[in-house]
């Protein structure tokens, strides 16, 4: 019997909530502002005593969880790479493959945001109305941002002398330092102990996971709220800036895949770009319909194994710790978002800051949570950290879906190239024992 309310409440997916949320805040916003104008009082009550509380409530709850949320992360994946002790060079490879081909990807998101400027398309007037809007709250961090460098002295104060004030100041790269330190150390004391700290990191990742879900419940509220506080300012000033945004993000992804990863599986794997795709279409498509890496793992594994002929101890070590290590979409992703919304706030960004950006992008990737929205509060750090404001993420929230299935399907088919190139770097694997099979996806795991 109760089943069907059961069912009937979890018809509606969260990102259509989402969008729905967007769409609701921005009509009414926009038609708030063509009728009244975005200084009537009407309109300033309403952001001031309902949609403006609504959006900071959401923001609070994702700024809240930053903290613990990198600090389980990182410890979490740096102590799980205690089994290099045992799998050896394989470990190490495989972690170094990640690390190159995220900051590749990073690299481009980076350029062709940097090329194409989508923030700088909006009037000067409506940059202007929008710092004076949303920029109280980050003057504090635009100071701190303004008299850092990227140089001897920025690598210096990554050792973090507390991580409690760290912590304090959203300094992600102490809590990052940390939290590498923390998990290195781990390795180092006996297994029992060992055992009980992991333990308990794993039970404040999962609790941490679940504050993110409690945050994306009310996403919907937050988000028309946020939106409807931009739009009501700003009509429809904002909106073709935000259409660019959503292209160069796509673009820099199937470049990435294209170009980058055709690139590697040429030179380094030996085995024909087309020939590969078409062998990993399954995963692919699932990776873009769950927009799950984890989701898509059985997938990815049958696939590994079955059509691409990889041997089974290689698919099952590379592919589980990719779907939680390797994140080159997501990095892409965080990377051109920070870039746009402080092109669109007006922050100066320095070399040395983006170059900044793109250690963050590379790192905080590990630490990304594998559920929607679970990337968020990592990405309102990294913008809290050049002083753009938190609330700038009202822009993108809406159109995150689309952009979370293509970084999901560039996330899982970067986990079945590394696994190519770890087998083949291994000696265990080449191009010509890629099975002689149909076309037919393998059968998906249960």
């Amino acid at each position: 019997m109760t089943a069907t309310p059961t069912k009937t409440s979890k018809s509606v997916p969260l990102h259509t909530k989402i969008l729905s949320g967007l769409l609701i805040g921005a009509l009414v916003g926009i038609a708030a502002n063509l009728t009244l104008g975005g200084t009537h009082p009407l309109v300033v009550n309403v952001n001031k005593y309902l949609a403006g509380p609504i959006g900071a409530i959401f923001l609070n709850l994702l700024f809240m969880i930053v903290i613990p949320l990198v600090f389980a992360s990182i410890s979490l994946g740096v102590a799980g790479l205690g089994d290099l002790k045992r799998v050896g060079r394989i470990g190490a490879k495989t972690l170094g493959f990640f690390l190159f081909s995220t900051a590749l990807s990073v690299t481009v998101g980076l350029l062709l945001v940097q090329t194409l400027r989508p923030g700088t398309r909006i009037t000067p007037e409506v940059r202007t109305q929008l710092m004076e809007t949303y920029g109280g709250d980050a003057a504090v961090r635009m100071q701190a941002a303004e008299t850092s460098t990227f140089g001897i002295q920025t690598l210096v104060n990554v050792v973090t002398r507390n991580p409690v004030k760290s912590a304090v100041d959203l300094d992600l790269l102490g809590i990052i330092f940390f939290g590498i330190v923390f998990g290195a150390a781990i390795t180092m004391i006996t297994a029992e102990r060992g055992k009980m700290m992991i333990t308990f990191l794993e039970a404040l990742n999962e609790i941490v996971l679940k504050i993110v879900d409690m945050a994306m419940k009310i996403a919907p509220y937050g988000v028309a709220g946020l939106i409807f506080g931009v739009t009501s300012r700003f009509g429809l000033s904002l909106l073709q800036p935000l259409a660019v945004y959503v292209t160069v993000v796509l673009l820099a992804l199937t470049l990435h895949i294209v170009v980058n990863y055709s690139w590697i599986l040429r030179l380094f794997v030996g085995i024909s770009p087309l020939t590969f795709f078409a062998r990993v279409r399954a995963p692919m498509i699932t990776a873009f319909s769950t927009s799950s890496s984890s989701g898509t793992l059985p997938t990815s594994i049958a696939t590994a194994e079955q059509r691409l002929g990889i041997p089974p101890q290689i698919a099952g070590f590379v592919l589980p710790l990719g779907a939680t290590m390797n994140m080159n979409g997501t990095s892409l992703f965080e990377g051109v978002t920070v870039i746009f919304l402080a092109q669109v706030f007006g922050v100066s960004l320095s070399l040395g800051d983006q170059a900044i950006i793109m250690v963050m992008c590379v790192i905080t990737a590990i630490g990304a949570a594998g559920v929607p929205g679970g990337s968020l509060p990592l990405l309102i750090g990294i913008l809290a950290m050049f002083g753009v404001p938190g609330e700038g993420i009202a822009l993108i929230l809406g159109v995150d879906r689309i952009l979370d299935m293509a970084r999901t399907t560039t996330n899982v088919t970067g986990d079945l190239v590394a696994t190519t190139f770890i087998a083949k770097a291994e000696g265990s694997w080449n191009a010509s024992m890629v099975p002689d099979e149909s076309d037919d996806p393998p059968a998906r795991a249960a």
